[in-house]
């Protein structure tokens, strides 16, 4: 083993709730160095004394174990369950904790950007940044919009849409902390991660998201596919081009001259059925956003010493199809020591394809298992009834049978944290 290189990595997962945290330690023999990926949740832990300050809990944690001084930070995407925790909240927040521990980079999606050229056509596509930004003026319109389904029947469409739409919205303050607490780093599928200075003795290849200009799968949406998901959906740009055809960017009222005032009793069927076409829009629509944001996270594959551990942060199936279509890639990807659960181990994060290519699962008498790791949080997305309930089952079954997974949902009350540590 060279002696400038790591003897071994202690990976720590965080209990965030419904999110992703993650601290990745390489010992080398003078001292460790630290790499964070991901702060945020969408619902904090059940079980655990959770107040407004947990996640100000879980960043004093970090300092602690990193020594209070980080070296890398990884915002895989914009979502709130990865970001949120680097609010900074006029200074009261974790976010500036985490600023504090002094990153020498932040590491993040091309398509957070700010200095993209306009007219440029690789590595960036302006259109395509700029759509991501109305996306996230929808959700906020979707979450407003939701408001007005009032009443117990559509409890858990409004609880449903404030998840998946909060989730989607523009995250103000976390981003402009993660603009600014150290020098960005915008990658691409085959962009270079330039972490060489800082983790030297590990490569680390960027995997994705795939750029417009390689391919425009991550801004389609693909439909079921048996053969890839553990089990959604299309025409979110269809359905937009064609409402922005049809009536224009201003809302008309549709009935200018109603009449205000309660309605008659027997108009309460139609009143119903109205607000529940609007409710099932709305979720078609926001449902969609999301999994277009999640095509744009990045997805890391560090190696050091003949181990690899694999992070893929929310990367969908449009954002694997690119990497995954590459023989080299796939052959790369076989013998993964320890692979982070796409997506807190939603039906389409990790495609059969790469699961099943995963040449360390197996059996629990297998030598050198396949490790994984699940951040996740029952109940929040998806339905059982529908087959898309998060984490899925069947897929959640598969880790527990042919890999050692630590999944957050099993740790105890007290425990915050939990690590895995790779020997090289």
């Amino acid at each position: 083993m060279a002696s400038n290189s790591p003897k071994s990595l202690t990976v720590r997962t965080y209990d965030v709730g419904f999110g992703d945290c993650f601290l990745l330690s390489f010992q080398y023999p003078r001292r460790q160095r630290h790499v964070l990926i991901d702060f945020g949740t969408m619902r904090l832990p059940t079980g655990k004394r959770v107040t407004g300050k947990y996640m100000n809990k879980v960043a004093e944690a970090i300092k602690q174990d990193c020594g209070g001084k980080l070296d890398v930070v990884v915002a895989t995407h914009r979502h709130r369950d990865h970001i949120s925790g680097f609010e900074r909240q006029r200074g009261k927040g974790p976010g500036e904790i985490i600023r504090a521990l002094k990153p020498a980079v932040v590491i993040q999606p091309w398509t957070e950007d700010p200095q993209a050229p306009r007219d440029a056509t690789a590595p960036w596509r302006r259109g395509f940044a700029r759509t991501l930004l109305e996306m996230r003026n929808v959700a906020a319109k979707v979450v407003e919009s939701s408001r007005a389904l009032y009443g117990d029947r559509f409890r858990q469409m409004r609880a449903q849409l404030a998840v998946i739409g909060m989730d989607n919205i523009g995250n103000p303050d976390a981003v402009a902390n993660l603009m600014s607490m150290a020098p960005n780093r915008f990658v691409y599928h085959g962009s270079k991660a330039g972490l060489g200075g800082i983790l030297p003795g590990v490569k680390v290849t960027v995997l994705g998201p795939p750029t417009i200009a390689q391919t425009n799968t991550i801004k389609t949406m693909r439909s079921t596919d048996a053969d890839e998901f553990w089990h959604l959906s299309a025409r979110f740009w269809q359905r937009l081009s064609a409402t922005k055809e049809a009536h224009g960017t201003s809302a008309r009222a549709l009935f200018p001259r109603h009449p205000v005032g309660a309605l008659p009793r027997s108009a309460g069927w139609f009143k119903y059925s109205v607000m529940k076409e609007q409710g099932d829009s709305l979720l078609s629509i926001v449902r969609i956003l999301d999994k277009v944001m999640n095509n744009t996270s990045v997805i890391l594959l560090f190696e050091a010493n003949g181990k690899k551990i694999l992070f893929p942060g929310d990367a969908q199936y449009e954002n694997w199809m690119y990497a995954l279509s590459k023989p080299k890639v796939r052959k790369l990807l076989e013998d993964v020591n320890l692979y982070k659960v796409g997506h807190h181990g939603s039906l389409n994060a990790t495609p059969k394809t790469l699961w099943n290519a995963f040449a360390r699962k197996g059996g629990k008498s297998k030598q050198g298992r396949l490790q994984t790791l699940l951040s996740t949080k029952e109940g929040v997305h998806g339905s059982p009834d529908r087959k898309t309930e998060v984490p899925r089952t069947t897929l959640l079954n598969a880790l527990h049978d042919d890999s050692n997974l630590v999944n957050t949902e099993k740790f105890k009350p007290e425990v915050l944290r939990e690590e895995v540590t790779l020997k090289f």
